[in-house]
């Protein structure tokens, strides 16, 4: 049973200013490339990454680490035209696929292999959806057999319409505050960093 990653680095991020938000930086990296990382090391695989208008700056962002790079020519259409791209290139034997945004620095690599081997565990599922202190957040587990309705979606809601009214969704109950972090401004990831560095202990 293989899972795949499918890493969203398309959108405009209006509100981050003019440099993509995905490749600031949060602890020395791109944000894009701390998503591919955490991917990776929990077992995904392969990771494909959905780009945009910088896909070459992000293309060098990861150089280094195994992925496969597809270009979204009209990201303006929304995060749901990037969900389809990213669907539409799993490999054969993926049976499903882990949905990661790029603007979620905190995602830890453990996260990934327990919702991988919850799909293992529940292989009916439609979906497995991380859980933390009573809210759900990112990323999604997709089984592929959801792909003709994704293959349909449009605007920039993503695959969440589809999962409301379904029973086959497993919540996972996770402990990785992370997966309800993203950041939408230059400030929000200066804050972000900020606190990160003091639970750390670092000045």
């Amino acid at each position: 049973m293989t899972i795949a990653a499918i890493v969203l680095a398309a959108g405009l991020g209006t509100r981050f200013g003019a440099a993509p938000k995905c490749l600031a930086r949060f602890d020395g990296r791109p944000l894009v490339r701390r998503a591919v990382e955490a991917a990776l090391a929990g077992g995904a695989d392969p990771a494909i990454v959905v780009t945009g208008r910088a896909g070459d700056a992000v293309a060098e962002a990861l150089d280094g680490l195994v992925h496969t790079r597809i270009h979204n020519d009209a990201p303006e259409r929304g995060l749901a035209s990037s969900l389809r791209l990213g669907f539409a290139a799993l490999p054969e034997a993926a049976t499903g696929a882990l949905v990661l945004l790029a603007d979620m620095p905190l995602i830890s690599a453990e996260t990934i292999a327990a919702l991988i081997a919850a799909q293992s565990a529940h292989p009916d599922a439609a979906a497995i959806v991380p859980v933390h202190a009573g809210r759900r957040g990112n990323p999604v587990l997709l089984a592929r057999r959801l792909a003709p309705e994704i293959a349909a979606l449009s605007g920039d809601a993503g695959a969440g319409p589809l999962l409301r009214a379904r029973e086959d969704v497993v919540a996972l109950p996770v402990d990785d505050p992370g997966i309800l972090v993203d950041v939408d401004t230059p400030e929000a990831l200066a804050a972000l960093i900020e606190d990160w560095r003091g639970a750390r202990g670092e000045a």
